[in-house]
């Protein structure tokens, strides 16, 4: 699943909760400062990214006539060229490779600026920043379904898109994220 902008301090945050909890790892600054350079280093490669989807869409709209006469599917398109571009980016397609290497820029990072100790292989530490990854997408998804459920099982309506929505959206996942020990 794509990591969205909005996801990335949650992210940072069960990463951080995840070292807190792991017995080989000792916070030297803090739990805050732990989340904001893993937020910084997520939010730049979503930076990225979004810099390649703009050159993809770019390339799309200057050949646009040619798409519509040969009737190629746009999205199919759009994915090949944003694969073949990808590497120029600095952009990983296949998201388990990427959460590997964001994990190591992470561990790079927390360990440089002497947010973190350990005393243990920086494999196993990396190891529980992946894994944190990984449960933040799979806990997402069913969040999400919670969440958009209860929003429809309301008596009142909210229309969705809406600010009022949005807001209660917000709301709602940050405490499913509660109850789970994500937040």
């Amino acid at each position: 699943m794509r990591i969205k902008p909005k996801q990335s301090r949650y992210i940072a945050n069960k990463i951080a909760i995840d070292l807190i909890n792991a017995p080989f790892v000792k916070l030297l600054k803090g739990k805050e400062a732990v989340v904001e350079a893993a937020k910084k280093i997520i939010d730049e490669n979503l930076e990225k990214e979004k810099e390649l989807d703009s050159k993809v869409a770019e390339i799309i709209d200057e050949h646009y006539d040619d798409i519509e006469m040969q009737q190629a599917d746009e999205r199919q398109l759009f994915f090949m060229i944003k694969k073949r571009l990808a590497p120029e980016f600095g952009i990983i397609m296949n998201y388990d490779d990427r959460y590997s290497d964001l994990s190591h820029k992470i561990l790079d990072e927390l360990y440089e600026e002497y947010l973190i100790e350990y005393d243990v292989s920086d494999n196993q530490v990396k190891n529980v920043i992946f894994k944190a990854f990984k449960d933040f997408i799979k806990a997402y998804e069913e969040i999400d379904d919670i969440v958009y459920e209860k929003i429809r099982r309301m008596k009142k309506d909210v229309l969705p898109g809406s600010s009022e929505y949005e807001l209660l959206y917000e709301r709602l996942f940050q405490e499913e994220l509660l109850k789970r020990g994500m937040l």
